[in-house]
């Protein structure tokens, strides 16, 4: 589905990806890790158009999407989190969800003098539709709290939530397990693999906590200082040396 190509981006002196090549299989939950530094992040910014590659090729779907503009690449039907979630704070969370369809007819002033009647329906299916996943998400109860009064593992379950209703076919995830409780870390890595197995959705995801990953995501791919180090199944990554001695601390000897 994608593949990176030789990508690389540096910042001033300092090159954060080196040639990286790597390909993220349809339908797969791949984990992506590393130590600080390792250019996963940037990795992210740079398939997602936050940044513009200095060289390589970003393909997806048969398609170079390197140098696109973020909204392009959205509407290719990729969506992304960040480490630091992104909710609209000061909107409920059931606004939240509703704002993220494309192609809104509200969205247009024109529309509102001449086919309110369309904006009316279509707001309907919208908030039927992000009741629905609210109801998937398990947070239903919350659909008319603050945004910002969220847990930080709620707001992670939004962000997930957010992501439905983009109707993606690639969803990148920075650090998704971070600060949240166990209860609701089931409840996350629950979500993400029935979405993979029952809607398709593709998965790439960074992440520090190995439990989540090793649990989670097959392959798994390790980076460091710019570049892919390794790739396979949790099982090989575990006994790989490089991998135990420099990310994983010997903790599965």
């Amino acid at each position: 589905m994608l593949e990176v190509t030789n990508l690389s981006k540096s910042f001033g002196g300092i090159q954060a990806v080196r040639e990286c090549s790597l390909e993220i299989k349809q339908g797969a939950i791949t984990g992506l890790i590393g130590p600080n530094g390792a250019g996963k992040t940037t990795l992210f910014n740079l398939i997602t158009g936050h940044y513009k590659p200095d060289a390589g090729n970003i393909i997806f779907q048969g398609q170079e999407i390197g140098g696109l503009l973020p909204y392009q690449v959205f509407e290719k039907k990729i969506y992304r989190t960040f480490q630091i979630t992104r909710e609209f704070a000061q909107m409920s969370v059931l606004e939240n969800l509703m704002l993220m369809p494309e192609d809104q007819a509200g969205e247009r002033i024109w529309n509102t003098w001449f086919k309110s009647s369309k904006i009316k329906q279509q707001e309907k299916q919208i908030k039927e539709m992000a009741l629905e996943v609210l109801r998937f998400v398990e947070l239903i109860d919350l659909k008319d709290e603050y945004a910002g009064s969220l847990s930080g593992g709620q707001k992670k379950l939004l962000e997930l939530a957010r992501s439905m209703m983009a109707d993606p076919i690639l969803v990148l995830l920075d650090e998704p397990g971070a600060g949240v409780n166990p209860t609701l870390m089931k409840k996350l890595i629950a979500n993400i693999q029935t979405l993979c197995a029952d809607k398709g959705i593709t998965f790439l995801l960074i992440e520090h906590d190995m439990n989540l990953v090793m649990n989670l995501c097959d392959p798994v791919i390790v980076m460091s200082e710019g570049r892919k180090l390794a790739e396979g199944t949790a099982e090989t990554i575990k006994q790989d040396e490089r991998v135990l001695e420099a990310y994983l601390g010997g903790q599965y000897r």
